[in-house]
């Protein structure tokens, strides 16, 4: 493990440049003091790495100094093999990219690791786009790719709700989610997160766009997802849930599962829980509930119930015998 860390360390001041050892320490979920000790062993090693005092100081190599220690262990190339996507790559335009920088790396590789590579790309493929969902018309993708990757600002028209906006984004990132692509965007002051398919007439500026130095687009994502996702609920509902219920209840996603664990009661003699879950206000929150069928009872607040029965109440009407009854057809008579 020490082994592997000090390598570890040795090929981001490469790749990185300077390093402080706050953010060492954050990389390798160690302590400062670790990693201080891991730096003088580099330097006893012969590797030369110094250390830059004062608030913007750090650890960083010799100019000019590169390591040669760079050959590829077999599950580091498998993995480099599986993360090869060229669903994705294509959507960016880096299809023919991807492919020859494969070719390159077979080709470096010993001959030992290349069949192993190549076996886990062959039985491994992946589809990130959800069932029933053809690819949206991304006809704005590549352009935006571009100024992500360029730092410009974006000039484009954006659809929301059937209406037509101008906006001025400095793209931040892309962000592949559930096969839709978004882009985090920095809109004026705010930091927010469009549909890359709503996007209308985009065009790359001339305008340099300076990232905020202290921006990290993973963390970022997972925050505002799960914001996204626990905002979404305006409302509660008290409800009993049947042993089925309680396991169809990934049908709602996470953070109602895990909040039905959390407010689950003692359950009764027939299996039923009741607990409380988080949905959206008014029809929505019906909606989403009819997904458990039979096996889900909403007990309050009474406006969510009632709701509840005039759904049920207009349903029956509508599948009323009467209604299923086939129509008598009368054939005509050829005369």
């Amino acid at each position: 493990m020490l082994a592997s860390r000090l390598l570890s360390i040795l090929m981001l001041l490469q790749t990185r440049g300077r390093m402080s050892a706050a953010e060492l320490a954050r990389e390798f979920e160690v302590s400062a003091r670790t990693i201080h000790r891991d730096i003088d062993q580099l330097s006893a090693a012969g590797v030369p790495v110094y250390a830059d005092r004062g608030r913007n100081g750090g650890f960083q190599l010799m100019d000019g100094y590169r390591t040669k220690l760079t050959g590829m262990t077999q599950p580091e190339a498998e993995a480099l093999f599986l993360a090869g996507l060229p669903g994705p790559a294509a959507d960016l335009g880096l299809a023919e990219v991807l492919s020859a920088a494969r070719l390159k790396l077979l080709a470096a590789l010993p001959a030992n690791v290349q069949s192993q590579a190549q076996r886990v790309a062959l039985r491994f493929h992946l589809d990130p786009a959800g069932w029933f969902h053809g690819a949206e018309p991304l006809p704005s993708l590549q352009i935006v790719a571009q100024a992500v990757w360029s730092e410009r600002f974006l000039r484009l028209r954006y659809r929301n709700n059937g209406e037509v906006y101008g906006r001025k984004l400095g793209p931040l990132g892309l962000v592949l989610k559930g096969g839709v692509w978004y882009l985090v965007a920095q809109s004026g002051k705010a930091i927010r997160t469009y549909r890359v398919a709503q996007m209308l007439d985009a065009e790359i500026t001339d305008e340099i766009f300076t990232r905020p130095k202290a921006f990290d687009l993973a963390s970022h994502w997972q925050n505002s997802a799960r914001a996204y996702e626990t905002g979404t609920y305006g409302a509660r509902a008290d409800v009993r849930l049947s042993p089925k219920g309680l396991a169809r209840l990934n049908l709602l996603g996470p953070v109602v599962r895990d909040e039905a664990e959390r407010t689950a009661e003692t359950p009764d003699r027939g299996g039923w829980v009741r607990c409380s879950l988080p949905v959206e206000p008014g029809e929505f929150g019906v909606r989403e509930l009819l997904r458990l069928g039979e096996d889900v009872e909403i007990l309050g607040p009474p406006a969510l119930r009632a709701q509840m029965t005039a759904t049920l109440t207009a349903m029956r009407r509508r599948y009323a015998d009467e209604g299923l009854r086939p129509r008598r057809v009368t054939a005509k008579r050829s005369t």
